[in-house]
């Protein structure tokens, strides 16, 4: 590529792929005011289905980028699981979580999460540029040249600062930078799913999820928007099985099997889907190759169990948009990237293992569900159980605990939780925002504290400074007298016991205020950012 005049990058980044990771990555990225290019091979958004749920941690993230509200509207409140094994009763998961306003997750299918994921990206000034395939990708130490074919067929050379790989597998930007992608087929394992009505013993809740477990088994009836269920089975079919569409008489005799009922009927509803699949668990060494980023499953993919795949890459775009914004902006090094790499990548690995581990829908084994009938019971009425276990479906137990930006104590994610602050009572994530650091002084006083402000202000990355008033109480992760800072993303940076430590921490990866430089276009711009 060359040396290059700064001044002649066509946008501060490229985008390969819009579907919900890249598409989420864009708007936080816009948010931010970033000159984005979202590039997608296909005319069009999804016109299936295809993954099925939104837990409570990507709907925080979802708030974020401004389009929660709209998503819990066009979709399905789940307020619980039923589990059966070998068509005995075994108890009923309270899915409703607490530190978060977002309780509940959420039935929702791919094609509506891309619609209104599109919406928003307009809403916040950027477009997806459909029928434009990225034929080429070169990355060079100061950005990255994108040779993309449009609809018209004309050829096109893209100059960008950065360039994002989140189209998948086949992933091209992967393959540009060097990086392999690590793993395998899982063995013995396809699902099988349909979306119908289901006729059966069991009640129909708009709100309740079935599991049912058998041997070599698992079966996950949820509700849907406009009506019926997303049926679907897991076994362990040998790997030369091929992958014929699902018909609802199939599904029907899986039911049988797994309920253990004498009669069970199915009707597909309109428009028809199904979808048959077997999996692979691959990652990439690292998500970050010099100015090119892998993202969603360009960087990480497995079996989706549990629906983990979208929420994972949810995430994974929210972690990364504010951390190359910073970038850009010049408010932080480029080593910051490093640690999107280092934390996603751990996060999508403990992600993977819980998948392979996760009993409630992975086919069952002889020991599973002699387990289920010994002990299950039991555990559906343990408090402490019954946290963890939802803790662990919504994803709020995920933090970045062994990461290089946390310290003293921090990594974890911030629980909403009531607070007070100016003698008024307030929900602690109303103080918070994507759009900056939070600094939390924890302190009786109601004025702030001039140290902790100074440090705020000496730093380039914008940091706000709330005073929390501990006489009404205090949490764990609130002390009385201590400074928390906390990330954009919710996440806590670290637990301080004065402003020294906090200028260190942010003194590794902000800039000092008057030294900024921005790494997009290399000149100072005003950008447009959009809350």
């Amino acid at each position: 590529m060359g040396e290059r005049d700064m001044e002649t990058y066509d946008c501060d980044v490229v985008i390969v792929g819009a579907g919900p990771t890249g598409l989420a990555l864009a708007i936080g990225l816009r948010q931010y005011g970033l000159n984005v290019r979202v590039l997608e091979k296909e005319d069009s958004g999804k016109r299936e289905a295809r993954a099925g749920i939104v837990w409570h941690r990507a709907l925080e993230v979802l708030a974020d980028l401004g389009c929660a509200e709209r998503f819990l509207a066009a979709g399905v409140a789940l307020n619980s699981t039923e589990l059966i094994a070998q068509g005995r009763p075994v108890g009923v998961l309270d899915l409703t979580a607490t530190g978060t306003r977002y309780p509940n997750p959420l039935s929702i299918e791919q094609d509506t999460v891309e619609r209104l994921l599109g919406e928003r990206l307009t809403e916040v000034g950027g477009a997806i540029e459909w029928s434009t395939e990225a034929t080429a990708v070169r990355v060079a130490e100061d950005g990255a040249e994108v040779d993309a074919r449009g609809a018209d067929g004309r050829p096109q050379i893209l100059h960008c600062a950065w360039v994002v790989g989140c189209e998948g597998s086949r992933s091209l930007v992967r393959k540009a930078a060097g990086l392999p992608f690590d793993g395998g087929p899982r063995r013995r394992l396809q699902v099988a799913q349909i979306n119908a009505k289901v006729d059966w013993s069991l009640p129909y809740h708009g709100d309740r999820t079935y599991l049912l477990l058998d041997k070599d088994l698992s079966i996950g009836c949820a509700p849907r928007p406009g009506g019926g269920y997303r049926c679907f089975a897991f076994t362990r079919e040998p790997d030369t099985t091929p992958l014929t569409p699902v018909t609802a008489e199939e599904m029907r005799q899986l039911l049988l099997r797994a309920a253990h009922e004498p009669d069970v009927w199915l009707t597909p509803t309109l428009p028809l889907w199904t979808n048959r699949a077997r999996f692979q668990d691959r990652f990439a060494p690292s998500l970050r190759s010099g100015r090119a980023l892998l993202a969603g499953d360009s960087a990480h993919l497995w079996a989706p169990i549990g629906g983990r795949g979208l929420n994972t890459g949810l995430r994974g775009a929210h972690n990364l948009a504010w951390k190359l914004a910073g970038v850009v902006h010049g408010w932080a090094s480029p080593a910051l990237l490093d640690t999107y790499s280092t934390e996603q990548r751990r996060t999508a690995l403990q992600v993977m293992r819980r998948t392979r581990r996760d009993v409630l829908e992975s086919p069952g084994t002889w020991r599973t569900l002699l387990m289920m009938r010994l002990f299950g019971r039991r555990v559906m009425r343990s408090r402490w159980a019954t946290d963890r276990i939802r803790d662990r479906l919504g994803d709020l137990d995920l933090g970045h605990r062994e990461s290089p930006l946390s310290a003293h104590g921090g990594g974890e994610r911030m629980p909403d939780q009531e607070v007070w602050s100016q003698g008024r009572r307030h929900r602690l994530h109303d103080l918070l925002s994507y759009q900056h650091w939070t600094l939390l002084s924890v302190s009786p006083c109601p004025e702030p504290d001039p140290a902790p402000e100074a440090v705020a202000a000496a730093h380039a990355a914008p940091v706000t400074v709330r005073v929390l008033d501990p006489s009404h109480g205090v949490s764990p992760h609130l002390p009385a007298g201590a400074l928390v800072l906390v990330r954009p993303d919710l996440h806590i940076a670290l637990r301080a016991r004065g402003p020294e430590e906090v200028r260190d921490c942010l003194g590794r990866w902000s800039t000092r205020t008057g030294a900024v430089r921005d790494e997009g276009h290399g000149r100072a711009r005003p950008g447009t950012a959009h809350p």
